[in-house]
């Protein structure tokens, strides 16, 4: 799945939580995508965000095959938290909405 597919699935999905902002940053050439649950639509804009979460584009995609479990993911550093955790742990739901 490429970088715009993304963004197309999660904002079909509604993959955002509301009232929130939450940036999914890749890093490197990937960028970021915005869950913007304010404006309730998701693009690849940065600016600030409620909650950053900082995963690699290789492991994103394990992450939302289902390959890899966010917790676990979260306990060998590929994935790291910034801001507000509670809207992380959300991002549970924003997966299950994409395997839809």
């Amino acid at each position: 799945m490429t970088k715009q597919e993304l963004v197309e699935r999660m904002q079909q999905g509604q993959a955002w939580v509301p009232g929130k902002r939450v940036k999914i940053d890749f890093g490197g050439e990937q960028g970021s995508v915005m869950l913007d649950g304010v404006a309730q639509r998701v693009s690849e804009e940065d600016g600030p965000a409620d909650t950053t979460i900082k995963v690699g584009w290789d492991d994103w995609q394990q992450l939302a095959s289902g390959q890899l479990d966010g917790m676990t993911a979260f306990m060998m550093g590929k994935l790291r938290v910034e801001g507000d955790m509670a809207n992380a742990m959300q991002l549970q739901g924003v997966l299950a909405k994409l395997k839809g």
